[in-house]
């Protein structure tokens, strides 16, 4: 990554740190293991790291360490990011694909000229990795979506999105955790709660994750939606 990293000052207490442009799998990887090490140096004036696809948000404490000793430490610090697999999960999520849980599942089908089941089984059979949490609490961004299935976003966004929905807009993959407006097409849905905000740790995924979609039956939806606790991939 010659030439990089760029720095920019987000307010007196951040940093933004840049890695690279757009949405790729190996700039993430990047960043993810420069978060650990980041966060590895235990350093007491740094509050917090936030990954973003192509960047680092460093919080910290100006009146313990300067903005130059942390980009400093940023750029000393070496990583090896070309096989992180044994460093990241691997989560499947149970995914039912009918035309009731999927209304444009159709939709993208016909866009790329290939069959609903085509879409169904290119999409349960990619792994992607989930690069940051948005626009709502819980919401994964995950990617990289075969062209093969890619599909713009809705013209006009849905005023409501149901829980648990799964859709693709071009390169991405995400879920609804929650019922909220949305454009991306939808595809899918699973029973499993990915955000719960009651539980101990509220999130089901986390950036870094990777993720594997497993097709089910409607029945199998409503026993799950009913008992997640039986999900055992």
């Amino acid at each position: 990554m010659e030439g990089l990293p760029r720095f920019k000052l987000m307010g007196e207490r951040a940093l933004l740190a840049y890695f690279g442009e757009g949405i790729q799998l190996e700039t993430h990887r990047y960043i993810t293991a420069m978060k650990k090490a980041l966060a590895g140096l235990g350093h007491p004036a740094i509050k917090e790291i936030v990954p973003g696809y192509t960047s680092l948000l460093i919080l910290y404490d100006p009146l313990r360490i300067g903005v130059g000793e942390i980009m400093g430490l940023i750029s000393e610090i070496q990583v090896d990011s070309r096989d992180d697999h044994k460093e990241t999960r691997l989560v499947k999520i149970p995914v039912c694909y009918t035309k009731e849980f999927g209304p444009d599942l159709d939709f993208v089908a016909s866009y790329n000229s290939i069959s609903p089941e085509e879409v169904i089984s290119v999409h349960s059979s990619t792994t992607y990795r989930v690069f940051v949490m948005g626009f709502i609490p819980g919401f994964p961004y995950m990617g990289i979506l075969p062209e093969k299935i890619r599909a713009p976003r809705l013209e006009t966004p849905r005023l409501s999105v149901q829980e648990g929905s799964v859709g693709i807009a071009e390169n991405q993959t995400g879920i609804y955790p929650t019922n909220s407006p949305g454009g991306w097409r939808i595809i899918g849905r699973t029973p499993i709660k990915v955000f719960h905000p009651k539980r101990s740790d509220p999130f089901y995924l986390k950036p870094g994750d990777r993720v594997r979609f497993v097709r089910i039956s409607e029945e199998e939806f409503n026993f799950l939606g009913s008992n997640p606790e039986a999900w055992k991939p």
